[in-house]
């Protein structure tokens, strides 16, 4: 019996629909002679659609990709392309079966903010534009859900003055290493991190009665042959790290949608794997809504369908063809191909189009503007300030150094990119805050800007990013004089990636030569004259430091911070905002002390025929041999030293820890943790306090401490106190025991630390559990074809 899941009871497909969530009116007298969806259940519409319909609703329209020719992609329905789009760069569409009152959905990327096309049918007249926000990354290091479903709220909007159904985002993969290409769009290293936001993104969004997808399910974190990649992952990893945001979002947030991922988990392709989209995703977490596949995922339509994938975008022609022989040989059920069309209708009748609801394609620009560069601000991680560099004093001249101070980076490439009206370099952002750009400097950077652009090829397609462009030489004399005449210099360096491929060690993780020299010479030049010197880092994602920290006063984490990244990293070194961000992923000293560094991105498996197609790439493999220790797992419990840790980040305040105060000494029910935070430095500011766990050992390895909760105080003036209190439950104590198909929890001693970092502990406590307990019994999910030989720490 083919189910869908509601509040994790399993019910069969035929009964819920007549639930209330399903269900509408009867039909009056006066109805069609066919049902119409929102006049008749959606049980009725079903029953009364052809075959064809019904495969038609599970196909999407199909995609031309711009830059890339129709040879490279498979073929979708050409009558399709005559059917004009509703909001024109669109990602996708559904199709519309008229007769039954179903309507054709809109859907579009945006993980940064929703991507359309600025120009529509030649019309040059007029331009549409989207707000870019803040990088998935960015956000996260709020720490601050209430800010990040603001953000979402802000996207809702605009989704629905495009005329938008879903939103393809939030990202939710997690930075399992640090040269990962889409890793910007991404929230942490930490599931916790990462479902939370994802969490309050989800709400933020679906509160303006759009949907959200979260996306890629699952293990997806690599771009290299992301098409033909098998993730060999343990089946505990795969439930404490890789799923485990995922559970977090769903259960919090109910997102309209699922994205399957483009790879495989140990052997099986997400979108055709039952244990994961049924099994785990509906069964045992309660998803109630539809789950579609990544563009092109997939390999075997009839599979995908038969695993719960309901929906395949973008679709194409060859899958309609499979699914309709399928059904004819019996190899496809009705029952199955009635359960996936079922959660598509389900999500049809939420939407702003079966609705009718008006849009004008006028979002609301200039507040959202505000909203993007408030959580920008709020964001930003301050990694470095010594002798209190900042914030800058008024009246202060700068000098700014780096391209990207003059040409920003306000997000990454690809399906993450945005069409936004303007972009505020850091240059300007500064000019608006009052501070003096030399304009001498900036003169000669614009110019050689303009002249190197002109150079330069045009990418290809919106996956490939803008050639780099390497830093434009100093003079000598210019460096000398401006040492003298400016009082502060100011350097940027600059970062982009993208869908498509991942990163490199050298001239991107690693700073390039030319970027070398600048800081070695500008540093020793303004430091000569008792100056200080300050570092932005327009980055996507981690970068090395340790090598050269130490030659600079101070370094601002800017991220990606969208259109308004000048005036939020203005408001920050002038003071008009105080930084309180932290590290949502952990800075490495070298990329080497990354765990299995040299495996990443993964390897063609021995004797893989070539790819017949070139998107679709080599059969690969990567095995995730770190396990559970990923991140600070890694780092704290191996004791290797990082550039910086996770969860840390730097205030122009500072903040006092009172003792911990815990509801029982012994675990027999939900145990509550409270402590107070108190501003005791001279300006108003905000805190994120952390609480880790350390678990016993007794049944399996686990890492020395695990974040289990978070909050961020609010505005705190000088003296200013807040008590803040934490709920631990018997599954924030348990780990996943593989042989038993359990999260269980180990008798014993377990130790609250709670901090500013997971290396800054200010305080801790102990309970005791005083039996092991049983939180959950699952069944076995995606087993590894063979065992996968695992880190282990030496205790």
């Amino acid at each position: 019996m083919v189910t869908i899941v509601r509040n994790k009871v399993a019910l069969p497909v035929f009964a819920i629909a007549s639930a209330a969530w399903l269900t509408a009116p009867s039909v009056g007298a006066q109805a069609q002679s066919a049902p119409q969806l929102g006049k008749a259940s959606i049980r009725q519409v079903v029953a009364a659609m052809t075959d064809d319909e019904k495969v038609s609703l599970l196909i999407g329209m199909g995609l031309s990709i711009p830059g890339l020719p129709p040879a490279m992609l498979p073929p979708g329905d050409p009558g399709d392309a005559a059917i004009p789009e509703r909001v024109p760069g669109a990602a996708g569409r559904t199709h519309a079966i008229p007769r039954l009152g179903i309507p054709s959905l809109t859907v579009a990327d945006g993980p940064a903010g929703v991507r359309i096309d600025p120009i529509r049918n030649g019309d040059s007249t007029k331009t549409y534009y989207a707000t870019a926000f803040p990088i998935g990354t960015l956000l996260a290091s709020s720490w601050d859900t209430a800010l990040v479903r603001r953000v979402g709220m802000a996207f809702g909007d605009e989704l629905r003055a495009f005329g938008v159904d879903v939103l393809l985002a939030p990202g939710m993969n997690l930075h399992r290493n640090p040269l990962g290409g889409r890793n910007f769009e991404y929230y942490s290293e930490d599931p916790l991190v990462t479902g939370r936001v994802a969490a309050a993104f989800v709400t933020g969004v679906q509160s303006r009665g759009v949907g959200a997808t979260i996306k890629h399910f699952a293990a997806n974190n690599q771009e290299f042959n992301r098409l033909a990649m098998n993730s060999a992952i343990s089946e505990r990893a795969l439930r404490e790290i890789y799923l485990k945001g995922f559970q977090t979002a769903v259960t919090l947030s109910q997102p309209w949608a699922v994205m399957s991922s483009y790879n495989l988990i140990n052997g099986t392709y997400t979108s055709q794997s039952a244990d994961l989209l049924s099994s785990i995703l509906r069964t045992e977490w309660g998803f109630r809504g539809m789950v579609m596949s990544d563009w092109f995922g997939g390999r075997d339509p009839v599979a995908q369908i038969q695993a719960g994938n309901d929906l395949l975008m973008p679709g194409t022609s060859a899958q309609s063809k499979s699914l309709l022989e399928a059904l004819a040989t019996g190899r496809l059920t009705r029952a199955q191909l009635d359960a996936c069309v079922a959660r598509v209708l389900a999500i049809v009748v939420q939407s702003p189009t079966f609705k009718q609801l008006s849009y004008d394609s006028r979002p609301p620009l200039a507040a959202n503007a505000a909203m993007s560069r408030e959580a920008a601000a709020a964001s930003m991680v301050l990694l470095r300030n010594e002798d209190r560099t900042l914030p800058l004093t008024a009246g202060r001249t700068v000098a700014a150094y780096g391209n990207t101070s003059y040409n920003v980076i306000a997000g990454g490439t690809g399906s993450g990119d945005v069409n936004r009206r303007y972009t505020i370099s850091i240059a300007q952002g500064l000019v608006a805050a009052g501070v003096r750009i030399d304009s001498g400097l900036a003169r000669s950077y614009e110019a050689f800007l303009a002249a190197v652009k002109d150079t330069l090829p045009k990418p290809r397609s919106f996956f490939e990013p803008p050639a780099d462009i390497a830093e434009m030489p100093l003079e000598p004399a210019m460096l000398s004089q401006l040492a003298q005449s400016a009082d502060v210099a100011l350097i940027t360096i600059g970062r982009i990636s993208g869908e498509g491929r991942d990163r490199k060690v050298e001239n991107d993780f690693n700073l390039s030569t030319t970027e070398q020299e600048m800081i070695g010479r500008v540093a020793p030049s303004f430091h000569a004259q008792g100056k200080k010197v300050v570092v932005v880092l327009n980055v996507g994602g981690v970068i090395e430091m340790a090598s050269w920290r130490d030659q600079v006063d101070a370094i601002l984490l800017a991220w990606q911070p969208g259109q308004e990244t000048g005036h939020a990293v203005a408001d920050l070194l002038s003071g008009r905002a105080t930084p309180s961000g932290k590290l949502a992923t952990t800075f490495p000293r070298a990329y080497a002390d990354v765990p299995f560094a040299a495996d990443f991105p993964g390897r063609v498996r021995p004797g893989a025929p070539p790819a017949g197609n070139p998107l679709m790439g080599q059969e690969s493999e990567n095995r995730y041999a770190e396990g559970v220790y990923v991140g600070y797992r890694y780092f704290d419990t191996f004791a290797v030293a990082p550039a910086y840790e996770f969860g840390y980040g730097l205030s122009y305040t500072s903040f006092t820890y009172g003792s911990l105060e815990l509801s029982a000494s012994s675990f027999q029910r939900p145990i509550t943790v409270a402590v107070t935070v108190t501003n005791t430095g001279g300006v108003a500011g905000q805190e994120v306090v952390q609480l880790y766990l350390s678990a016993p050992t007794y049944r399996m390895d686990k890492p020395a401490s695990e974040l289990r909760a978070f909050a961020k105080t609010r505005v705190l003036p000088p003296g200013g106190s807040q008590r803040l209190t934490f709920t631990l439950t018997a599954a924030d104590l348990a780990s996943f025991d593989t042989p038993s198909s359990a999260w269980v929890a180990d008798s014993g001693s377990y130790t609250i630390q709670v901090g500013a970092s997971s290396r800054r502990i200010l305080q801790h406590a102990s309970f005791r559990l005083p039996r092991a307990r049983v939180v959950e019994r699952v069944g076995r999910r995606l087993p590894p074809a063979s065992p996968i030989e695992e880190l282990k720490p030496h205790r």
